[in-house]
């Protein structure tokens, strides 16, 4: 008796929790809606010309950054916030209405079944996968993949384009031709597919972020990955000494930050390839690797999946969860091909 009014009562509390978070989806999207809650269209241009399109997006920016924003006073942010607050209700959801949330996060396979099985089905949506090792490693190899695979379709992913913002001046167009036709997409709209741009300096960097925002928008969705190649080169070169060390990494927190927030508010799946630096203290814990990842606990915090990268005999790489939310340490060997990132022989 007890299983059958348990079974009842679950089947309810379904039924309401899924229509209230699809409502609550629904709201929380284009800014236009706050029309509706007394905020002038004016004041709604004006934030989604500084990057805001949707009440996420107000939600994810402070009222410090809010205030700053051109042509909109302390009053008309307050009146803006109030009208947030009255769209989409400060509330706590229960596990289960997360769970709902989290069913449209997909995974974006890297073109090896072994690595895929490593991370869960591939890169996950709504997080940061960070790669780092060092040089011929496949960092770069597997950005390249990853930008031709997420045009494929994958379980919660009719798939669609990628962008590539290249730090390093590795970005080859030949690369993905060759990626392409491994699986048989036509090679020019593979190319037509990944939105390219190289950054000179950590502040440009910044820039294309912010510039990103509008495009994410306006594409409707169909934009399904988002790639940093390498994500510290630039704020390596750009602060140098200790004496900068500090401003390096407040730089680089809002530059991650934007980087997490947009993945949620977009469901993207974010993609960084990160460099080692040798630890002058390692000799005295006895480290096996005297090595380790740049950008210290600021990167270390913002990446939801760490891989540790490292060379193998030949064209073989070995990969290794570093740090995972939700999968267990554990190794995977891959190949790199002309056709792009794929299974080991050896394996």
């Amino acid at each position: 008796m007890s299983r059958v009014k348990k079974s009842q009562q679950v089947e309810i509390v379904e039924d309401t929790d899924t229509e209230s978070v699809v409502a609550a989806e629904e709201i929380a999207g284009d800014v236009d809606t706050l029309v509706d809650f007394g905020v002038n269209v004016a004041d709604l241009r004006k934030l989604k010309a500084a990057g805001i399109y949707t009440i996420t997006g107000i939600q994810m920016c402070t009222r410090k950054k809010l205030i700053a924003l051109k042509g909109l006073s302390e009053a008309k942010i307050d009146k803006i916030r109030e009208a947030v607050a009255k769209a989409v209700p400060l509330k706590f959801k229960t596990a289960y209405e997360q769970s709902l949330r989290r069913a449209s996060v997909f995974k974006v396979s890297t073109g090896s079944s072994d690595l895929d099985r490593l991370l869960g089905g591939g890169i996950e949506s709504m997080s940061i996968t960070e790669a780092f090792g060092e040089f011929r490693c496949g960092k770069t190899q597997l950005s390249h993949t990853l930008c031709v695979t997420c045009q494929l379709a994958s379980e919660g992913s009719a798939g669609g384009k990628a962008i590539f913002i290249d730090t390093e001046n590795t970005f080859r167009p030949e690369r993905l031709k060759q990626i392409a036709e491994r699986f048989e997409l036509d090679e020019k709209s593979a190319l037509d597919n990944v939105l390219y741009m190289r950054a000179y300096t950590s502040e440009h960097q910044y820039e294309i972020l912010e510039h990103t925002t509008e495009l994410l928008f306006e594409s409707k969705n169909s934009i399904k990955l988002i790639v940093v190649d390498s994500v510290m080169a630039l704020f390596r070169v750009d602060f140098s000494g200790r004496g900068e060390l500090a401003d390096r990494q407040q730089k680089l927190a809002q530059f991650l930050t934007r980087l997490q927030k947009l993945s949620e508010e977009y469901n993207l799946a974010v993609f960084i390839t990160n460099q080692m630096t040798a630890d002058p203290g390692a000799a005295m814990s006895f480290q096996a690797d005297p090595k380790k990842p740049i950008g210290g606990h600021i990167l270390a915090h913002a990446s939801t999946t760490r891989i540790a990268l490292r060379k193998g005999r030949a064209e073989n790489r070995i990969a290794k969860i570093y740090d995972s939310p939700d999968m267990p340490e554990s190794e995977a060997t891959f190949a790199i091909t002309e056709g792009g990132i794929t299974d080991s022989k050896d394996a």
